[in-house]
């Protein structure tokens, strides 16, 4: 999926950007047809009766039937700390920017909140990533290739990541995602991405928004 797909929604999630580029058309739609295959209920289908019938089989429990609808994001400015983390579920499909191939000298990275309001941790922290920068730099000007090179650099560093998932992965993901307990920045971004899948397909995530 190349940059010049066409962004249905867009929102910055602390230092990243999240941009949904793909999701299925008239979705509730969808999922309601799908669902109603089950019981063969098609005489019930109205203009308003999506809503009734989603709520219905997200409460019940069948939540199959949201697996027949799906959407796409692409995230910049996120870490690869944060990539490893959303990369954990399975049932996702990712595309991210590969170390290996992309240049990474004067890579961009990720500060944590906490090390960034303490002067002292920051200090240290910018000393780092800057010795990272530069080790990176002297390995590919001695030739070593950026598959080597990459070795040293930090979970920091920047990673743009395309991710898709069905609803029902969506459901799961960002409900385990943007709790408290989950870390800053993937529950940041999770939120955001919340956000824009309630605005585009309310009747299946509007009970998840806080």
């Amino acid at each position: 999926m190349s940059n010049a797909c066409q962004i249905i929604r867009s929102g910055k999630a602390g230092t990243a950007e999240v941009d949904m580029v793909a999701i299925t058309p008239n979705a509730a739609r969808v999922i309601e047809e799908a669902g109603r295959t089950c019981y063969l209920s098609f005489d019930k289908v109205s203009e308003e009766s999506a809503k009734k019938f989603i709520r219905m089989i997200t409460k019940s429990g069948h939540h199959s039937v949201l697996e027949h609808a799906s959407a796409t994001f692409r995230i910049k400015g996120g870490s690869r700390a944060f990539t490893h983390q959303i990369v954990r579920h399975r049932l996702a499909s990712f595309s991210q920017q590969s170390q290996r191939y992309v240049e990474e000298t004067a890579f961009r990275y990720v500060t944590p909140p906490a090390i960034a309001q303490n002067p002292e941790a920051l200090e240290i922290y910018k000393e780092l990533m800057s010795h990272s920068q530069e080790a990176y730099t002297k390995l590919k000007a001695i030739g070593m290739r950026k598959e080597d090179a990459r070795y040293v650099l930090p979970n920091a560093a920047v990673s743009e990541i395309v991710v898709s998932a069905n609803f029902r992965e969506w459901r799961h993901l960002l409900g385990l995602r943007k709790e408290k307990a989950a870390q800053w920045e993937i529950r940041e971004i999770c939120s955001e991405i919340l956000r824009q899948l309630a605005e585009e397909a309310p009747i299946v995530f509007e009970d998840m928004l806080d």
